[in-house]
């Protein structure tokens, strides 16, 4: 293995180690760097190989949170086209991923409102690339205007948000009430919006 390769796999390994440091009763704030390196199997001293400091570690994770639900989304999307519903698949699939990984959903949710500017802008940052995305996609599927497409992306997005904070803290047994309330609210949102069009249209 290439020294690079090397580093590649020693910062993941960090990154790594932070998510799984993180739950409901411990957010990002209450991580020491000696827990993360700790949990990474490396030297204190080596942390700084990799981050300046533990909140350029933390801008990181709300990257990589980003960039995983954005991936799973794409997912979806591909599902999608194969089989089902959009709405239902895509709500299917993040509830998913609040499940499976429920600590790199709630760095989402703390950091949106939390203490620190830069934070809170990382996270605003991830949700308009989310929200883009997703008006990308209802542009091409519903042939509206530009602003409507980003305006119904972002509301969805929103609810959709939601709906995730709600579930971290529910029992298992609830989910499915929850993915069924939130499919037809996004499919009134939905209805909404297109006969919004229409009528701008006419």
């Amino acid at each position: 293995m290439s020294r690079a390769e090397q580093k590649e796999r020693t910062r993941q390994a960090i990154i790594n180690a932070a998510f799984s440091q993180l739950s409901a009763e411990k957010g990002f704030a209450s991580l020491s760097l000696r827990e993360v390196t700790r949990e990474a199997g490396i030297a204190p001293t080596s942390f700084y190989r990799h981050f300046a400091d533990m909140d350029e570690l933390g801008l990181t994770l709300v990257d990589e949170a980003g960039l995983m639900l954005r991936q799973l989304m794409r997912q979806a999307r591909l599902r999608i086209e194969k089989n089902g519903s959009v709405i239902n698949t895509s709500v299917q699939t993040f509830m998913e991923f609040v499940t499976d990984n429920s600590n790199v959903f709630r760095l989402l949710l703390r950091e949106r409102s939390g203490t620190s500017a830069a934070f809170r802008a990382a996270v605003a940052r991830e949700i308009q690339h989310f929200s883009a995305e997703l008006a990308h996609y209802l542009r091409k599927q519903t042939e509206c205007s530009a602003e409507q497409a980003q305006l119904q992306a972002e509301a969805m997005v929103t609810l959709v948000f939601h709906t995730g904070a709600d579930a971290l803290d529910a029992p298992k047994e609830h989910y499915a009430q929850l993915t069924r309330r939130t499919v037809l609210q996004l499919r009134w949102l939905a209805h909404g919006a297109a006969s919004y069009g229409r009528k701008t249209q006419s």
